[in-house]
């Protein structure tokens, strides 16, 4: 799934949708993962420089990952 064009972020993991007026903040993981996303990189791309960079297993990254696109979509921040 992508991120939402018009969506805002910030490099501290401030996040706000215009068409909406929502704003959320996140950590300095969610800033990466937007910014990653903001690029075009793909799910997989992402994951994967994430198992390259932190000591996470493959099976505790799908689930969080799971998790986090969930709380997108709730936001109503992805293209679906």
């Amino acid at each position: 799934m992508k991120l939402k064009s018009n969506i805002a972020t910030s490099e501290n993991g401030f996040i706000f949708n215009p068409a909406t007026g929502d704003s959320f903040s996140g950590n300095g993981m969610a800033a990466q993962l937007l910014a990653a996303m903001k690029n075009g990189k793909t799910n997989a791309e992402i994951k994967q420089d994430i198992l390259n960079r932190y000591d996470v297993s493959e099976n505790q990254l799908d689930r969080d990952w799971d998790d986090w696109m969930l709380q997108l979509k709730e936001a109503n921040l992805l293209e679906i």
